[in-house]
C-alpha cells in the first residue's frame, strides 16, 4: 500500500556520481593522470582489465545526463572535480579546458533547476602528486588548500554546498595498507600518515571555503558501517573495536570532537604536531553520510592491521533481490550519528547492484529488486527521522551505471542503464521512474 514519507518538506532528494566513474576523456583537453589512471594498467588490479578511460563519457555527454536528472525530478546533483583535470600536476598552472568543462556542468544544473554540489576529491589524486609521497607527505596539505582555493574561486559565485573529502577512509584503508584501491600500498605507517595528512588538508579547505564563498555549506562524505565481530571471541571482538575506530572514527572523530578515537590514538601520535587538532577540527554544516550496510571483522594477525574483513550471518534477509541487505543497520547508523556528531545527516550515496540489469527483449531494464532495496533502506530512513535522527536529504548511487572502481563495469548500481558497448546509449530503468514518482508526490508506492 502506497503512503506518505512524512519527510519535512524541504527534504531534498537528489543522485550522486564521481569525476573518475563517469567522464572518460582520461587523455583530453590537458587532463593529467591520476592515480586510478596507473592502477588500472596494473594487470590484475581491475576486473576485465577495465579502466575509467572512457567510463560513461559524461564529459561529451554531460547535457544528456542533466536533462536525465531533470526528467526524474532530483533537486540536487553530488559530482566531484577531477584534480588533474583542473591541474594536470597537482599544483602550478590550472588547466583552462578542464576548469571550462565544469563551468558548463555546473551551468547546465542551474539551468535545469537543480543545485551543484561539488566534492573536491573522489579517490583521484593526481599522479604527479602520488611521486611527490601522495598523501602520507604533509606537504599534501597545502597542495590541497591551493587547490581548493582555485575551485572556491572559480565556482564560488553559483556553487554553495561543498564537501572536502568522499569516503577518506576507503582511500586510504584501501589505498596504503590493504592493497585494495590506489595507489595499493601495504603500509601501516604510510597509511597512518596519510590518514592524518588528509584530516589536515580537509580542515585546510574548510578554512578556504569558508573564507571565499559567501553563503557556504560546507561538509564531508563519510562511509560508515556498524562493525560486528565475525565470532563471539575476545579476538574477534577486539578486530571489530580496531576496524571501528579505523573505518567509522579516525576522521569524523577529529574533523567534528577535535580528537582521534582513543584506541588509535597513539598510533596517530608520532605524526601530530602542535596544533593540528584544532587545524582539523573546523566548523561544518553538514555530515554526508554514504551506507551499505554493516561489516563483520576477524582477527588476523597476518595482515599489517591485525584484522581482516569477516562474513555475516547467512540467514539475514535478502527479499527478491539475490544478496543480504540490512536496512536496520541504516537506521541505526542514522541515529548514532545524530547522538554522535549533533549534525544534520545528509544520505550522499545509499544503492545496489543488481546482478543481471540489463534490458529485456521490449529494451525495457526491469530492475524490481534495486526498488525493492530503495523501498527498505528509505523506510528505514524515515523511521529513523520518526526516531530523532535529523536527515536532511537522500542522494541515490548513482545516477548511471558506471565505472565501479576495482569493478570495473562488473556492477551496475545506476538507476539509468548504461550501454558500454553500443555507443554508450542511455535508458532509464524502471527503478528511475519509481524514484521520480517519489519524489514528483513525496509518497513511497
Amino acid at each position: 500500500m502506497a503512503k506518505s514519507t512524512g519527510l519535512r518538506p524541504d527534504f531534498l532528494w537528489g543522485v550522486s556520481t564521481s569525476a573518475y566513474q563517469i567522464e572518460g576523456a582520461a587523455a583530453e583537453d590537458g587532463r593529467g593522470a591520476s592515480i586510478w589512471d596507473t592502477h588500472c594498467r596494473i594487470k590484475g588490479r581491475v576486473y576485465n582489465g577495465d579502466t575509467g578511460d572512457v567510463a560513461c563519457d559524461h564529459y561529451h555527454r554531460y547535457g544528456e545526463d542533466i536533462a536525465l536528472m531533470k526528467d526524474i525530478g532530483v533537486a540536487a546533483y553530488r559530482f566531484s572535480v577531477s584534480w588533474p583535470r583542473v591541474l594536470p600536476r597537482g599544483r602550478g598552472q590550472a588547466n583552462a579546458k578542464g576548469l571550462d568543462f565544469y563551468d558548463r556542468v555546473i551551468d547546465t544544473c542551474l539551468e535545469a533547476g537543480i543545485q551543484p554540489w561539488l566534492c573536491l576529491y573522489h579517490w583521484d589524486l593526481p599522479q604527479a602528486l602520488d611521486d611527490l609521497g601522495g598523501w602520507p607527505n604533509r606537504d599534501v596539505a597545502g597542495w590541497f588548500a591551493d587547490y581548493a582555493t582555485l575551485i572556491a574561486r572559480r565556482y564560488g559565485d553559483r556553487v554553495k554546498h561543498f564537501a572536502t573529502f568522499n569516503e577518506p577512509n576507503v582511500s586510504t584503508l584501501f589505498g596504503y595498507a590493504m592493497n585494495w584501491c590506489a595507489p595499493a600500498c601495504v603500509d601501516r605507517v604510510a597509511y597512518l600518515r596519510a590518514a592524518h595528512h588528509l584530516n589536515l588538508s580537509h580542515g585546510a579547505a574548510i578554512d578556504v571555503l569558508r573564507d571565499m564563498v559567501p553563503g557556504a555549506s560546507l561538509g564531508v562524505v563519510h562511509n560508515r558501517q556498524i562493525v560486528h565481530p565475525e565470532k563471539d571471541t575476545d579476538d574477534d571482538r577486539r578486530a571489530a573495536a580496531v576496524l571501528d575506530a579505523h573505518w567509522n572514527g579516525i576522521f569524523p572523530d577529529p574533523q567534528i570532537l577535535g580528537h582521534y578515537p582513543a584506541l588509535i590514538a597513539d598510533e596517530l601520535e608520532p605524526f601530530m604536531q602542535a596544533g593540528d587538532l584544532a587545524r582539523i577540527c573546523r566548523p561544518m554544516d553538514w555530515f554526508g553520510l554514504n551506507h551499505y550496510g554493516p561489516i563483520w571483522a576477524k582477527a588476523d594477525e597476518t595482515t599489517q592491521m591485525k584484522f581482516a574483513w569477516g562474513n555475516g550471518p547467512q540467514d539475514a534477509p535478502h527479499p527478491e533481490l539475490g544478496w543480504t541487505i540490512y536496512p536496520d543497520a541504516f537506521k541505526d547508523e542514522l541515529l548514532l550519528l545524530t547522538k554522535r556528531y549533533k549534525m544534520p545527516i545528509y544520505v550522499t550515496e545509499n544503492g545496489c547492484n543488481v546482478g543481471e540489469d540489463k534490458p529485456d527483449a521490449n529494451g525495457e531494464v526491469i530492475d524490481r529488486p534495486r526498488i525493492s532495496y530503495f523501498k527498505a533502506y528509505i523506510s528505514a530512513m524515515i523511521e529513523a527521522v520518526k526516531q530523532g535522527a535529523d536527515v536532511r536529504g537522500y542522494f541515490v548511487w548513482s545516477l548511471l551505471d558506471n565505472f565501479e572502481w576495482g569493478s570495473g563495469y562488473g556492477n551496475r548500481f545506476g538507476l539509468i542503464y548504461v550501454d558500454f558497448e553500443n555507443g554508450q546509449k542511455r535508458i532509464p530503468k524502471q527503478s528511475s521512474k519509481w524514484y521520480a514518482d517519489l519524489i514528483r508526490t513525496g509518497v513511497m508506492g
